[in-house]
């Protein structure tokens, strides 16, 4: 698999250009599948998830003239039969993984059975928009923040410090979105200060890709790597 991780989706030309290079032909030549469920436990996640699916949102992604965009709702999958599903996954040239939560999306993407399929997509392009980003780590870096989202009594606690690790780094977005209070360089270089593998801290105008293990950062922005 290949992989496009970013803070703020396709966010400017540079981005663009890695997503149409790793795709292998144009935007309007080529299928995605959406997947919005990393915004559903946040409060006016129904309406985020609708922007998003029809491109209303600020973040760039379903809207750049896609050829087709399916939807993939995650929480769905453990009831439907997986022949119904994973066919339109593989014939994909990009999954396009929305933000939100990342412990819910994380949980999700294991439960549905999309985690253990993911490696075996090797012409497909993963393009994660923050949380989606982070979920492909070993590591969460909201983890305490998504822990107030957890339902009572549910097992999506367990574990909450760690991702998927589909890469062998992890990712810290939004770097000094003014927004944002936690994503100072200072206070991402405290987290990054207990992990074992290297960080990236990554603003909006920022990507990293991953192709065969081989990453390079793309950015019109600012970006910063913390090694352990």
């Amino acid at each position: 698999m290949k992989f496009l991780l970013t803070s703020g989706g396709i966010s400017n030309p540079s981005i663009s250009d890695a997503l149409v290079e790793l795709l292998g032909k144009p935007i309007a030549e080529s299928t995605a599948v959406f997947i919005p469920t990393g915004v559903h436990p946040f409060p006016g996640g129904a309406e985020k998830a609708w922007k998003a699916v029809h491109g209303h949102a600020s973040i760039p992604l379903t809207q750049l003239g896609w050829k087709s965009v399916g939807l993939l709702e995650l929480t769905a999958l453990p009831t439907v039969r997986s022949e119904n599903w994973v066919p339109a996954v593989r014939e994909a040239d990009a999954l396009l993984v929305r933000g939100g939560d990342v412990l819910y999306l994380t949980y999700w993407l294991r439960r549905s059975g999309l985690a253990d399929l993911l490696p075996s997509l090797s012409d497909t392009v993963y393009v994660g928009v923050s949380a989606g980003s982070i979920a492909v780590t070993p590591y969460n870096c909201d983890a305490e923040f998504d822990l107030g989202f957890v339902p009572d009594g549910s097992d999506m606690a367990q574990d909450a410090d760690r991702a998927l690790g589909l890469v062998d780094f992890t990712l810290y977005p939004h770097l000094d979105h003014p927004d944002m209070a936690d994503a100072t360089l200072s206070t991402i270089e405290k987290w990054a200060a207990g992990i074992q593998v290297p960080t990236y801290a990554i603003d909006d105008d920022t990507a990293i890709t991953v192709v065969d293990g081989t990453v390079d950062v793309i950015s019109e922005g600012e970006w910063r790597l913390l090694n352990p």
